[in-house]
């Protein structure tokens, strides 16, 4: 279980995230890298970081990791990434009290990266031709902002290798009967309880069930079943919850049909067995960026409701329609509040111990000869540190240009119409959207996990059973919808990737993405207003920070309630799609700095 563990490996996996957390402390300006005649150069306590770099648009730092050396008052030393956190917390003011877990959580992800850097031995270039599953399993990186992505405070070694989606293991989900009178199951509007059981388990599987409760004494019309996962079972509900699994509220069923395979976000599992089913998304009660990985109750019963609400916008939109962007819906949800944690004034984590949801499959949706990847894939380098979005770009046969804007109509586009349209905004980050692919080019959209992460931030009428996703947002940070969680968020990092390779330089790839904005002004006269109001070219936007919020507090980042409220700003970034850069636009998509054939 601790065979990547080797000083040859920990050093390289230590080496790769001094130089992201030292890039990403920089554009968040906690540091401040200074230019020295060989490259650049991070003063921090006693010790001094030296590395070479290149700067792209949006404050971007590529620093060759290959580069970087540590010397400690003046003699060579070790990179260490908790050192660094340590040395800089005079900057990073991470609490006292929550500092240990910052630097676990820090420990933890050197060890899924150390691991990572042995077992994953699929290059980029076979990714290429790879199923969904086995692109979902190579990722290697976590989320591309935060330092700390891969916690988990919670897994042992053996979890990580049964459970971590980059482990690739088959698990099997466990189910248990809740009391009915104690949990509430919300259903999508094209659906009933019957239906849905017997298309998620099996009517060969309910009845199994139905005998279990049979044999306990107990009848099956007085139970719903709700999926778990193992882990959640075994520390939490069998322990945290044993009074209630005495008094029958809760009864293990036992496993379910079919293997499930986790996701990138570790409490999703897809199921390989049999795909046309849903996933299936289960509370896990490990702290890991930010949060206790649970599932709210309160918000499952009206999740099925607002999935509803939000498919109807998006399938009957003409502009999304042509687009090819869907959702997939979290057509059902199920929560358990039985237990003496929900009769308490106060809400805690242990509120959200006992919930699941089920997500549309997108497997059905494929037409002949497309294939489906986890947009997060196109930030991805192998070991060998080649880009899967340039091999991609290369086997596709087209023009760099061509294959980014094809890319960008598919994402960037109905995003930016949803917003407009109706101040609608969705988490849009890699792991939030499946690529449909068609000959390695994405040509289309299905964004996920709306329940939880979808807002309208105007007036637009809100059925009273979806009203909760209305957010009392600032004029002003309203557009951070697009500036911060596309444009800083994915798209500088896709930028970087392609100039680096020399498939796209950065100017033709903003260029670009100014087209596409401005593409869908000229289309949409009649959304005039709502343009000019959002602004998405102005000059600047504000420079809003994810890892502070992590450092701020890493137990949880932000209040769900009032995510805008939560928000850590440092300043204001140089927008690469501004007015000021488009009269440069028709030069620079002409004659691109890099091409791909002299790549």
């Amino acid at each position: 279980m601790s065979d990547h563990l080797t000083p040859a490996v920990m050093a390289e996996a230590q080496r790769r995230l001094v130089a992201k957390a030292l890039s990403e402390f920089a554009h968040e300006r906690l540091l401040t890298p200074t230019e020295t005649p060989g490259g650049w150069q991070v003063v921090a306590g006693a010790s001094t970081y030296d590395f070479t770099a290149r700067v792209h648009a949006l404050e971007h730092w590529v620093i060759d990791a290959a580069s970087l050396t540590r010397t400690v008052h003046g003699k060579a030393a070790r990179l260490d990434a908790q050192e660094l956190v340590v040395e800089c917390n005079d900057v990073l003011r991470i609490p006292a009290a929550l500092l240990p877990t910052y630097l676990e959580e820090i420990a933890s992800t050197l060890a899924s990266s150390a691991w990572k850097l042995v077992h994953h031995t699929t290059s980029s270039r076979d990714l290429v031709h790879a199923d969904y599953q086995q692109v979902e399993a190579a990722m290697s990186e976590g989320h591309p902002a935060f330092v700390a992505n891969n916690g988990r405070i919670g897994f042992s070694a053996e979890d990580f290798a049964a459970y971590a989606p980059e482990t690739g293991s088959d698990v099997r989900l466990l189910w248990i009967a809740v009391r009915r009178s104690e949990a509430h199951l919300s259903l999508a509007h094209d659906t009933d309880e019957r239906a849905h059981y017997a298309a998620e388990l099996g009517d060969d599987v309910v009845a199994s069930f139905e005998e279990r409760l049979r044999g306990l004494d107990l009848d099956p019309a007085d139970y719903l079943y709700l999926p778990v996962h193992p882990w959640q079972w075994t520390h939490r509900l069998a322990i945290t919850f044993a009074p209630d699994v005495a008094r029958r509220s809760l009864v293990l069923l036992g496993e379910g049909p079919g293997a499930h395979r986790a996701q990138q976000s570790i409490r999703t599992f897809f199921p390989v067995e049999h795909p046309t089913r849903s996933y299936v998304k289960v509370a896990l009660a490990i702290q890991n960026m930010g949060f206790v990985r649970g599932l709210s109750p309160a918000y499952m019963a009206a999740t099925p409701a607002i999935n509803d609400w939000v498919a109807d916008v998006v399938d009957n939109d003409e502009t999304l329609a042509a687009c090819g962007f869907s959702v997939l819906r979290e057509h059902a949800a199920i929560g358990w509040t039985g237990d003496v944690f929900h009769r308490l004034a106060d809400t805690s984590p242990y509120r959200k111990m006992i919930a699941a949801l089920w997500r549309e499959s997108p497997v059905e949706r494929l037409a002949p000869g497309e294939r489906l990847a986890t947009m997060a894939s196109l930030l991805h380098r192998d070991r060998d540190g080649v880009a899967l979005a340039t091999e991609l770009v290369r086997a596709s046969g087209l023009p760099a240009e061509q294959w980014v804007a094809t890319y960008l109509r598919a994402y960037l586009r109905p995003l930016v119409h949803c917003l407009l349209a109706y101040d609608l905004a969705f988490m849009p980050h890699g792991e939030n959207l499946v690529m449909v692919l068609d000959r390695h080019v994405p040509t289309r959209m299905l964004m996920k996990d709306i329940g939880e992460e979808v807002a309208v931030m105007g007036d637009l009428p809100l059925p009273p059973e979806v009203e909760r996703i209305r957010a009392d947002v600032p004029l002003d940070v309203r557009a951070l919808a697009i500036h911060t969680d596309v444009f800083d968020g994915f798209l500088r990092y896709l930028a970087a990737i392609l100039d680096e390779d020399g498939v796209l330089s950065s100017d033709v790839f903003w260029a670009l993405v100014a087209d596409c904005v401005l593409d869908h002004e000229r289309t949409h006269p009649e959304l005039a207003d709502a343009a000019a109001a959002y602004d998405l070219l102005r000059p600047t936007f504000r420079h809003s920070c994810l890892n502070r919020l992590q450092l701020r507090n890493t137990l949880q980042m932000v209040d769900l309630t009032d995510q805008a409220e939560s928000l850590i700003f440092a300043g204001e970034l140089a927008n690469p799609v501004s007015h000021r850069w488009l009269s440069r636009r028709a030069s620079a998509v002409s004659k691109p700095r890099h091409a791909l054939a002299d790549a």
